[in-house]
């Protein structure tokens, strides 16, 4: 801050010079005391500098807002997001979450530069810059995500370092290889050090790690961790000095269990998070504001539920600049009518008014999405016979659907095969899963059995395959496989069903593969559209996601089978293991 910047807000403190906005009659929530008080509250530059009814002898503020008796709190923080997962481009994403309360993200574009590189990086830097919505990026620990599979790039510690002084990059993001550090591997440990020189933050990923697996996780400084499933768990973490997220996304439902470990002894290492969510989930459900209701409905204190989702984020990624209502903080702040079931009417940030009952008011300046980010559909020497899954067993691996969970089963399932040895459809609920390399045109098709999907006559397909996003195609024919696959490549990337040999609908995700470069509601329009198809034609389970949960059937970190571009891996044994028993 320069000098002149801060007699300025010292002078409209003191009622020298004029406030910018003054919000009138409001009960404002006071998260370092944790109470309500009732006051005025004046904005000057975009940060707050007073309470109260000022003397006579104080100025009026150039604008006033009568809140009419309705709650301030701070502005929203999300600790832990993949903005690609929404489908939607960050100024896009930026006009679903703001009117939503969210003001500040912490995002990991781990997806983006699985497909792109530094290219994914600094699209995600450029394009999200000048929002109303803060954006701060976590550099991606694993490009690639494991050794296990092909990705688009490779971002090893010096890529790291050419990104980590950026001012809105906080740190490493996730590190999912918990083996790599638990073993000190050199590599891990390089981009590791990278962030601590750096005196910036590292997250964590590591489900099910405890003991002295999970000391020799802590130890390297790892700060948070967003995939503990118990109440137990979050408090093990807790106890080695980690923050934990309570995570509520579109697949990931966590937060619930968490709450059951969350005491006044320990939420203030609690933060909240959404990981990934769809568009089409924030439109319906909200976004960290969902996560708060559904955390003071379990009994949660309503203001402690407001401090998890901001002074708590922002002691953690300290950023120190926002996430209470005080003087010389940054006037991020949400204002709605009732305590136990917080809805946001009005939303500003840096004292601007973005959102009204739910409409965001703010422009976004037009940004144009460079050619480095598009299409990369790499695929050759794919076809039908591709996707013929050949057994010499009858019984077989199959991986298992839980539903609202990341995490699988590992099943086994007898299977029939045809005259040619090819596995075929019987009565039970197994399918084919397969992904399509689509990065470097390997020709690499992993292939295995799905259980529990509920899909009949048909099949669906997607370029977003957590983490590499590879293709990722579930059917009970090769030949529908084969047609939802080939309609990707020809738009691009994005999402895809088939039946009977035959598109039935598609949705483009030009960015990527990743995300489409077009307004929210669209996306979220046409994503409602492929859905209902989905479960019209292919009977998929309602209970079920069907291409979030297909999605995350490619990621070999969450226990316990998935499939990768190489095969059908075991999460428990990190190795690749046969289709037949």
């Amino acid at each position: 801050m320069e000098k002149n910047e801060l007699k300025n807000l010292i002078d409209a403190a003191s009622g020298r010079i004029q406030s910018d906005l003054c919000i009138k009659n409001c009960k404002v929530v006071d998260v370092f005391n944790k109470e309500v008080f009732e006051s005025d509250v004046y904005v000057y530059d975009g940060k707050f500098v007073g309470f109260g009814s000022r003397s006579v002898n104080f100025p009026e503020a150039k604008e006033t807002f009568d809140a009419k008796g309705m709650y301030m709190a701070p502005g929203f923080i999300d600790c832990h997001v993949h903005i690609e997962s929404s489908h939607v481009s960050p100024p896009e994403f930026s006009k679903l979450v703001v009117p939503c309360g969210t003001t500040t993200v912490v995002a990991d574009p781990h997806e983006i530069c699985n497909v792109c590189g530094l290219d994914g990086m600094d699209y995600m830097l450029d394009s999200s810059e000048g929002l109303p919505l803060s954006v701060f990026l976590q550099f991606p620990s694993c490009v690639p995500c494991t050794t296990f599979e092909n990705a688009g790039a490779i971002l090893k510690a010096d890529a790291i370092a050419s990104r980590i002084g950026h001012k809105r990059v906080l740190g490493l993001g996730e590190l999912m290889d918990y083996p790599g550090v638990a073993n000190a591997d050199s590599d891990v440990l390089d981009k590791m050090v990278v962030a601590l020189k750096a005196k910036k933050v590292i997250d964590g990923h590591a489900p099910d790690v405890a003991g002295e697996k999970l000391d020799a996780y802590a130890v390297g400084n790892i700060l948070t961790d967003h995939e503990c499933a118990t109440g137990e768990e979050l408090k093990d973490k807790i106890r080695r000095g980690m923050y934990v997220l309570l995570r509520q996304g579109t697949v990931c439902h966590d937060l619930l269990n968490l709450l059951k470990g969350v005491s006044v002894k320990n939420e203030e290492r609690c933060l909240f998070c959404t990981d990934d969510c769809m568009a089409k989930t924030i439109l319906e459900n909200g976004h960290i504001d969902n996560n708060v209701r559904m955390a003071v409905n379990a009994g949660m204190d309503p203001i402690t539920a407001i401090c998890v989702a901001t002074l708590n984020a922002s002691n953690c990624y300290n950023l120190k600049d926002r996430g209470a209502i005080a003087p010389g903080r940054r006037a991020d702040f949400v204002l709605f009518k009732d305590l136990k079931d917080i809805r946001p009417v009005e939303v500003y940030t840096e004292g601007n008014h973005v959102a009204s009952h739910g409409e965001y008011l703010a422009g976004v300046k037009p940004f144009k999405t460079p050619e480095a980010v598009l299409g990369h559909m790499d695929v050759k020497g794919v076809s039908e016979k591709s996707f013929d899954l050949k057994l010499n067993s009858k019984k077989a691996h199959a991986i298992k659907v839980i539903p609202g969970s990341v995490v699988t089963g590992n099943s086994i399932v007898d299977v029939e095969t045809d005259e040619k040895g090819n596995w075929k459809r019987t009565d039970q609920d197994v399918v084919k899963i397969s992904v399509v390399e689509r990065h470097h045109g390997t020709g690499n098709v992993g292939l295995a059995l799905y259980e529990g999907f509920g899909l009949k006559g048909g099949a669906i397909a997607t370029s977003v395959g957590h983490d590499s996003h590879n293709i990722t195609v579930a059917g009970d024919s090769s030949r529908d496989m084969n047609a939802a696959v080939q309609e990707l490549i020809r738009i691009g990337g994005g999402m895809a069903v088939a039946k009977e040999g035959k598109v039935l609908y598609s949705v483009p995700h030009e960015i990527a593969g990743l995300m489409a470069d077009k307004p929210a509601r669209e996306v979220s329009d046409e994503l409602t559209e492929i859905l209902q198809i989905a479960r019209r034609e292919l009977h998929i389970r309602d209970e079920v996601d069907p291409f979030m949960t297909l999605c995350f059937m490619s990621l070999p970190v969450i226990p316990e089978l998935k499939i990768t571009d190489c095969g059908l891996f075991d999460v428990v044994q990190f190795k690749f293991i046969p289709v037949e028993v």
